[in-house]
């Protein structure tokens, strides 16, 4: 009898014995098939503009008011490319419209711009100094480019000036698409004199491409230049037209 109850008892360890291996080798099995997944990056329900970059993608800065300055800060705009800058004024009663073409090597820009009456305004600055010539003539003429910028010559807004606004003038900050072109949008609020500007810089390049201002709501400004040319420029076109060779060899 004692020996019938001994079996029984050995008989159940070796059971439970068994039930316990078999458990832990299917906790093992399902724990070998579990994917770890890299946490996702916090952007506030944004989308991420470089996803399709692939796995090498950098970590993209989450963009909100209190953010896009930082977001701002890391562009860089190239060194040397080429576009056209289509840009419209609106007025009451009226508007009107020119396309300037741009030409950047290093600290050099050229800028192209025909004019409602005709005539084609040219200009080659480095910030410093400005020439400027019109049409086809020989006569240029030459100063301090004082106050007026590369992008003042290029009749677009310096969206730099985003990082000088104090947080509370910033009304919306996000990532979003213009004709798929990857940008970083900033609206100010409107400010004492009732303007409001609104700018698309792309994350790409740095450059701005799109902008608007508007006055009491009603857009009186808007710019687009959507595609760029990274090209090396050719050095013609930093000669002035009496020979002079600007562009640094």
């Amino acid at each position: 009898m004692e020996k019938r109850k001994m079996n029984r008892v050995a008989i159940g360890f070796i059971i439970l014995v068994v039930m316990v291996l078999v458990l832990m080798f299917s906790n093992s099995l399902r724990r070998s098939s579990r994917i770890t997944l890299p946490a996702e990056n916090s952007t506030s329900g944004q989308t991420d503009p470089d996803a399709s970059a692939g796995e090498d993608a950098l970590t993209v800065i989450a963009v909100t008011p209190e953010t896009v300055q930082t977001a701002i800060a890391t562009l860089a705009r190239p060194e040397q490319y080429s576009r056209a800058i289509r840009v419209e004024q609106v007025w009451s009663g009226g508007s009107g419209s020119f396309e300037t073409t741009v030409t950047v090597s290093g600290r050099w820009t050229r800028t192209d711009r025909t004019l409602s009456d005709g005539q084609v305004r040219h200009t080659i600055t480095d910030g410093e100094t400005t020439y400027i010539w019109y049409n086809s003539e020989s006569t240029v003429y030459s100063g301090p480019a004082g106050e007026i910028t590369p992008d003042d010559e290029q009749a677009i807004p310096t969206y730099e000036t985003i990082l000088e606004l104090p947080v509370e003038d910033i009304a919306a900050a996000d990532y979003r698409s213009v004709s798929d072109v990857n940008c970083i949008y900033v609206e100010t609020v409107e400010d004492p004199d009732g303007y409001t500007q609104r700018y698309w810089v792309g994350v790409e390049t740095g450059l701005l491409v799109a902008s608007e201002r508007l006055l009491e709501g009603e857009t009186i400004y808007r710019m687009a230049s959507l595609t760029v040319d990274l090209s090396v420029p050719s050095a013609d076109r930093f000669i002035l037209p009496d020979g002079t060779v600007l562009l640094d060899t």
